[in-house]
């Protein structure tokens, strides 16, 4: 009996060694497919190098290797690409957006045409938290920000929820500056050449991407403020919202407002991805982003990784929803009164 066992027990792990191992269900899926990131705006900005950055690498670290698909989807500010992704995308899995940091927020700020509840994407996390500043031509009527008090700055904008308009926004409706705003533009190389032709004189863009303006560098251009209440410790010498020296409520209103900042690059997936791919698409982009050949390839193109999780940007959007309905209230006010003016 005790040979029977022995050997029924070598014939069993003999057994379990030929069998075939059992395939990974992540890796079976994405194998062969295509994965789209939907790009909220135009071709040549930061959001744009942001996208196919992670087009290039991600595939290596998501299991079954899927090709990964740019596809700019430009409009309203990357709220026609919120829309689809939340409402039209497939919830398999095979398709981001990227969007602007404030179209979460405007559902809350009474904007109709924002048909998502930002509570119910998935969040995949963000590559960066960039600045946001105001931008000028050195031979613009306004070249500090203490000249908006009595002389007209216009801008070049693109559409609702961006910040290239909601920044401008703030400046005129809640802090009474002199701001004039041209929008419709489908994005910051537009916008910049919008600056080229004479049909605005500033606009607000990241950072980033005011750094790879040649403007900065050939001196036609400079930075005028930074939207922020305290500065960027990388940008010197460019104030902050403190320096307009704000009442209790006007402070409160953009801090509400200025949440936003804390989004970066919000890249998500529509509501009700499988949580198991929801959680390898989480993993692989954050893998991507610490790899040291996609930061090599970033700092080549003047993109700074500073990686922001689905959790902390889920925490940022909570703290917005828990803020006082009057706070929230001038602030969706200014916005929606904005709307009309366009």
């Amino acid at each position: 009996m005790r040979k029977l066992a022995r050997f029924i027990s070598v014939a069993a792990a003999l057994a379990a060694c030929c069998l075939p191992a059992r395939a990974d269900p992540i890796e079976e899926f994405y194998k062969g497919k295509s994965v789209t990131i939907m790009i909220g705006y135009g071709a040549g900005g930061s959001d744009d190098l942001w996208a196919r950055l992670l087009a290039r690498h991600m595939n290596r670290f998501l299991p079954g290797n899927p090709t990964i698909v740019p596809q700019n989807v430009p409009g309203a500010g990357s709220l026609v690409a919120a829309n689809q992704v939340f409402k039209t995308a497939p919830k398999d899995g095979t398709v981001l957006a990227l969007i602007n940091r404030g179209v979460p927020f405007e559902p809350l700020l009474g904007n109709k045409s924002a048909q998502f509840d930002p509570r119910q994407f998935n969040y995949i996390g963000s590559p960066d938290r960039d600045t946001i500043v105001g931008f000028v031509r050195t031979d613009a009527p306004v070249q500090k920000l203490s000249d908006l008090r009595s002389k007209e700055l216009i801008v070049a904008a693109t559409g609702s929820g961006a910040d290239s308009l909601t920044y401008p926004v703030l400046l005129r409706d809640l802090f009474h500056l002199k701001v004039r705003i041209v929008q419709g533009y489908p994005g910051s190389r537009d916008m910049n050449l919008a600056l080229e032709r004479g049909e605005a004189y500033g606009t607000f863009i990241s950072y980033d991407t005011a750094l790879r303006e040649p403007g900065l560098k050939d001196g036609t251009r400079r930075l005028l403020v930074q939207g922020r209440l305290t500065p960027d410790p990388r940008i010197k010498d460019v104030p902050g919202l403190n320096a307009l020296e704000l009442s209790p409520a006007e402070r409160k209103a953009a801090e509400f407002f200025l949440l936003r900042a804390d989004m970066g690059r919000p890249f998500v997936a529509p509501p009700g991805v499988p949580l198991d791919r929801l959680a390898a698409l989480r993993k692989a982009f954050a893998d991507t982003l610490l790899d040291a050949t996609t930061q090599d390839d970033a700092g080549r193109q003047g993109l700074n990784v500073s990686l922001i999780s689905p959790d902390d940007m889920m925490k940022t959007l909570d703290a917005a929803y828990r803020f006082d309905e009057k706070t929230i209230a001038t602030v969706r006010t200014i916005m929606q009164d904005a709307e009309k003016k366009k």
